[in-house]
């Protein structure tokens, strides 16, 4: 069997929640898994000395434009948040909480998380407004809210960001097919032609 695709994404990263979209359909095609893997690039940006996109002059400005020219290149409904960027500590352990207790879920959680932060103009760093998104999807939000504060889901994040450290992950997307990495919602083009054809 086909080894899974590693998805690496943050919650505040645009080009992620466009990725998000797309990443289950294309893996699809070429009968993979997708395994969704939420992290903090705060965490790796002080391991890379990099920093968020609006903080940087020029670039900063571009990128602004960029994401909505993008999201309408492909076809994926965008409003840039008011609050931007975020901590997302809250939706990743609400995601990897769900992903242990409900694990057939997680993905709509996170899918769902990404369009109120990206579509409604919902501010996800708030632990409450998580939770609402959860229980709109069903999940129990008493459950849910505990979850997010149990030191297990706080340490399984912990570990997952650092393996992502380790695994070489700086930005998202970030995916992994094969143990090669793709960098950016403009590589999807290269990793269809991998899932297609193999390594080139």
């Amino acid at each position: 069997m086909a080894h899974p695709i590693d998805f690496y994404f943050d919650f505040s990263s645009p080009y992620g929640y466009m990725a998000s979209t797309r990443i289950d359909e294309l893996a699809a095609r070429y009968g993979r898994e997708v395994i969704w893997r939420p992290i903090m690039l705060g965490v790796a940006f002080k391991t890379t000395g990099g920093q968020p996109l609006p903080s940087i002059p020029l670039k900063g400005d571009y990128a602004k434009r960029d994401f909505v020219r993008s999201a309408a290149f492909h076809g994926v409904e965008y409003r840039h948040p008011t609050v931007f960027p975020i901590s997302t500590v809250a939706p990743c352990r609400a995601f990897y909480w769900a992903d242990q207790k409900h694990p057939e879920r997680a993905i709509a959680l996170a899918k769902a998380l990404y369009r109120a932060y990206f579509v409604a103009d919902v501010n996800i760093s708030n632990p409450a407004d998580t939770v609402s998104i959860g229980a709109q999807l069903g999940f129990d939000a008493t459950a849910l809210h505990a979850g997010m504060n149990e030191q297990s889901i706080k340490d399984t994040l912990k570990a997952e960001v650092d393996r992502s450290i380790a695994r070489g992950v700086f930005g998202s997307p970030y995916v992994i097919v094969d143990g090669e990495p793709f960098w950016g919602m403009d590589r999807f083009d290269q990793i269809e032609r991998w899932l297609a054809h193999g390594p080139f």
